[in-house]
């Protein structure tokens, strides 16, 4: 298992949250998200068959881009 955070400033509140983790939660090979509001991060579990590009590419997808 792999995992990453990532700073995501688009986070403002708790629905930003939430969001973040159904949608990245709903990916294969993601065996957790923990998204917070306070520090604006996310943290990914991952394993094959998830890739860094697929959760990072869904974070896009939801408006809530990784700062590069």
């Amino acid at each position: 298992m792999t995992s990453v955070t990532y700073k995501v400033p688009s986070i403002h509140c708790g629905h930003c949250v939430h969001t973040i983790e159904m949608e990245l939660g709903d990916l294969k090979g993601v065996t957790a998200v923990k998204a917070d509001l306070e520090t604006k991060t996310v943290q990914i579990d991952y394993q094959d068959p998830a890739t860094l590009k697929q959760i990072k590419d869904t974070l896009k997808e939801i408006n809530y881009p990784p700062e590069e």
